[in-house]
C-alpha cells in the first residue's frame, strides 16, 4: 500500500490480482510458480543481519540465522503414492493438503506462502459464545486466530522487523509431525517515547449496541483509555446508526480531556446500522485531522451487524481506498456483542491493513485498550508475508492449519505491491504445519522466512530459519510448554471446525492437558482454554 499518488491505479489492480491468486488451487498456484522460482531466487534482494560460517555456525560457535533468500527446494525422488494427509473438514473441504497428487510434483509444490495476520476475534467470540451456552458456528472458527490468542516466548528482535524460529514435535499419529513457525516483533517503546497517536474512533451507536456489553463496554473502555493516552496524543469521535457524525474532531487530548470525557458520555444507541457511512466518515475525519509523525489509525468498534446501505466489506473500502493508500491510514477492529458480524469485520480489518480483536468484559477491553495499546496502533512492519519451502527429499506431505483466505501466490511472495499484512511491536505471528515425513528421513526438512518492508522507509527486509528432522524427534505433549501449548489451540479450533488433524486427542483429553499446562505455567489465558474447551464438551454431549 504505496503512499504515493501515482501508485493508486496500479495498486488496485495489483490488489484485485492477489485477491484471484488467493482463490487460485494451490496446486495450479505452485504449478505457475516454478518457472519464476529460481530467478526470484537468484535475484533476491539482500536482507538485514550477518549471515553465520559455511558450517552453520555464527562466530560464536551457536546456530546462526539464515539470513538470505529462500532456497529452491531439491528435486524430489521417486517414492510410493503418500499417504493422503488428515484435513477433510465437516464441509467437505480439503484444507490446503500439498504437495497436490500429481505424477511428477515441481519444487513449487513444496511451497506455502501466506500473508501474516495477527487477528484473535474468532478465538474471543467462540469463548463468549461457549460461555453463552451456544456451540460456534464452524464457519467464525480460524485456527491462526486461536494460536495467535497466546503469547509465545519468541526471541524478540532489535528496532522494525522480525525474529524467525523454527520448531517442531511427533504428532501422536505414527509418521506426523507438527512444524512451528514463530515469528517476533520487538517490544514497544515506553509510552514516553512512543510518537504520538491521532486515533479516529468510529463507534457504533445502532440499536443492537443497546444490548449490555456492547455500547456500555465501549464507553467505559474509551474513558478509561483517554485517562492513560499522553497530553500530546489526539482523538476524534465519529458515531453511526442510520447515518453518521462527527461527535468530535480530532483533538489534542492535553486541555482537553474533559471535553473527551462528555463525548464519550453522551453516546446513546440510536437505530440501524450504516455502517459503510460510519467508516467513511471516520476515514474523512481521520484524513483531515491526520499528523505527520503521528500514529493515525481508525478504531471501529462495532458488533459489524451492518443492515442499512453498503453491506460488503471490498465496497466498503473501495470508498476510502485513496485514504488508506496515500495518508497509510489502517484499521483496528474492535468487535463486540453476543451476536457479532465476524465475517465482515475480519474482511474489513484484512482489507484496511489492520487487524481484529473480540472484547465482552472490562478486564478484555482494558487490556486492547490500555495495557496493549502501542502494540495495536503502531506498526513494526507493512506488507508482511510469509513463505516455507519444504525440501522434497525428507518432505511427502504438509498441511498449513489454518490463515485460509490469507493465502498467497508463491511468485509473489518478493513482489512488494501484492497485499500482506501490518503487524506491531511486541506480537508473536504462529504459523503451525502437519508434516509427514519420508520413511527413514533425516536432515534438513524446511527453511521459513518472512518478508516485509519497514513501516517508515517502505525498504524490503527478509529473515529466515531452518529446521532439520532431529528436531521434531520429541513427542509434542512432552516438548516446551509454548509447543504444547500451540498444538492445544490448533487441537481445540479443529475439532470446532470438524476437522481431522493429526492425532487428534477428545476433548476431555484436550482439556487435561489444558488444565495441566495452566498448573504448569498458571497462565491466566491457559485456565480459560481449558474452561473453554469443557463447555464444547459439555455442549458436545448435550446435542
Amino acid at each position: 500500500m504505496r503512499p504515493d499518488r501515482e501508485h493508486q491505479a496500479g495498486d488496485r489492480d495489483r490488489t484485485r490480482a492477489s485477491a484471484r491468486a488467493r482463490r487460485r488451487p494451490r496446486a495450479r498456484t505452485r504449478a505457475r510458480a516454478a518457472g519464476l522460482l529460481a530467478a526470484a531466487l537468484v535475484g533476491g534482494l539482500l536482507v538485514t543481519g550477518c549471515a553465520g560460517g559455511s558450517d552453520g555456525s555464527s562466530s560464536d560457535g551457536s546456530k546462526a540465522r539464515r539470513t538470505g533468500p529462500l532456497p529452491a527446494p531439491a528435486p524430489a525422488r521417486p517414492s510410493a503414492p503418500a499417504t493422503p494427509a488428515p484435513g477433510t473438514e465437516a464441509d467437505g473441504e480439503q484444507r490446503d493438503i500439498a504437495p497436490a497428487d500429481t505424477p511428477s510434483p515441481t519444487p513449487a509444490d513444496y511451497l506455502s506462502t501466506f500473508a501474516l495476520d495477527v487477528d484473535t476475534a474468532s478465538y474471543g467470540y467462540a469463548r463468549r459464545t461457549l460461555a453463552d451456552g451456544r456451540m460456534p458456528d464452524p464457519k467464525t472458527v480460524r485456527p491462526e486466530e486461536f494460536i495467535n490468542s497466546f503469547r509465545q516466548d519468541y526471541p524478540r528482535p532489535e528496532g522494525n522487523g522480525f525474529s524467525v524460529t523454527a520448531d517442531g514435535a511427533r504428532a501422536g499419529e505414527e509418521g506426523w509431525s507438527f512444524l512451528r513457525v514463530g515469528l517476533a516483533t520487538g517490544p514497544a517503546a515506553p509510552a514516553s517515547e512512543r510518537p504520538p497517536a491521532a486515533l479516529t474512533f468510529v463507534i457504533d451507536v445502532s440499536g443492537s449496541m443497546s444490548e449490555t456489553g456492547r455500547l456500555d463496554l465501549v464507553k467505559q473502555s474509551l474513558g478509561v483509555m483517554t485517562d492513560q493516552l499522553r497530553s500530546d496524543d489526539s482523538l476524534a469521535l465519529v458515531t453511526f446508526s442510520d447515518t453518521a457524525e462527527t461527535v468530535l474532531p480530532m483533538t489534542r487530548v492535553g486541555g482537553s480531556r474533559g471535553r473527551v470525557h462528555d463525548a464519550i458520555d453522551s453516546l446513546e444507541p440510536r437505530s440501524s446500522t450504516n455502517l459503510d457511512a460510519g467508516v467513511r466518515t471516520g476515514y474523512d475525519t481521520a484524513v483531515e485531522g491526520a499528523r505527520p509523525g503521528a500514529t493515525n489509525r481508525v478504531v471501529l468498534l462495532s458488533d459489524a451487524l451492518a443492515n442499512t446501505g453498503e453491506t460488503d466489506a471490498d465496497a466498503i473500502l473501495d470508498r476510502i481506498s485513496d485514504a488508506r493508500r496515500e495518508h497509510g491510514i489502517t484499521l483496528f477492529g474492535v468487535g463486540v456483542g453476543s451476536e457479532y458480524g465476524d465475517a465482515l469485520m475480519e474482511r474489513l480489518a484484512d482489507k484496511g491493513d489492520g487487524h481484529t480483536t473480540y472484547v465482552s468484559t472490562p478486564e478484555e477491553a482494558r487490556k486492547v485498550f490500555c495495557d496493549e495499546l502501542p502494540r495495536n496502533i503502531e506498526l513494526r512492519a507493512r506488507e508482511a508475508k510469509a513463505q516455507v519451502a519444504f525440501d522434497p527429499q525428507t518432505v511427502q506431505r504438509f498441511r498449513l492449519i489454518g490463515y485460509d483466505d490469507r493465502q498467497v501466490a508463491d511468485d509473489d511472495y518478493r513482489d512488494d505491491r501484492v497485499d500482506g499484512g501490518e503487524v506491531g511491536p511486541g506480537h508473536t505471528v504462529t504459523a503451525l504445519y502437519a508434516v509427514r515425513l519420508r520413511p527413514g528421513a533425516s536432515g534438513h526438512v524446511a527453511t521459513a522466512g518472512v518478508r516485509w518492508l519497514d513501516p517508515d522507509t517502505r525498504t524490503p527486509h527478509e529473515e529466515t530459519d531452518q529446521i532439520e528432522a532431529s528436531a521434531l524427534d520429541t513427542n509434542v505433549w512432552r516438548s516446551n510448554h509454548d509447543l504444547q501449548l500451540t498444538a492445544t489451540a490448533a487441537y481445540f479450533a479443529d475439532a470446532l471446525r470438524q476437522g481431522a488433524l493429526p492425532g487428534a486427542p477428545t476433548l476431555p483429553q484436550l482439556a487435561s492437558r489444558a488444565d495441566k499446562l495452566a498448573r504448569a505455567t498458571e497462565d491466566k489465558d491457559v485456565r480459560q482454554l481449558a474452561e473453554a474447551i469443557r463447555r464444547a464438551d459439555g455442549l458436545q454431549d448435550s446435542v
